[in-house]
């Protein structure tokens, strides 16, 4: 069993929640509910993990927030 983060962001337009992991090419997803959206993400997760060497995963390391003056 391995972890990830993924990115998820609301997309007003679409009414979609929309999820990325990073550094896993391919894996992306949306669902109308954040519980969809995960589900969503597992099975491409899954399906981008065949492709990608074990050695080649991302390793997470901290989330950062950054602040702009706009």
């Amino acid at each position: 069993m391995k972890s990830f983060m993924a990115f998820v962001q609301w997309d007003a337009d679409s009414q979609l929640y929309i999820g990325l992991v990073p550094g896993i090419p391919g894996a992306h997803s949306q669902g109308v509910t954040i519980d969809e959206l995960q589900a969503n993400l597992q099975e491409v997760v899954a399906l981008c993990l065949e492709e990608v060497p074990q050695d080649e995963l991302p390793q997470f390391v901290e989330i950062q927030q950054i602040n702009v003056n706009v």
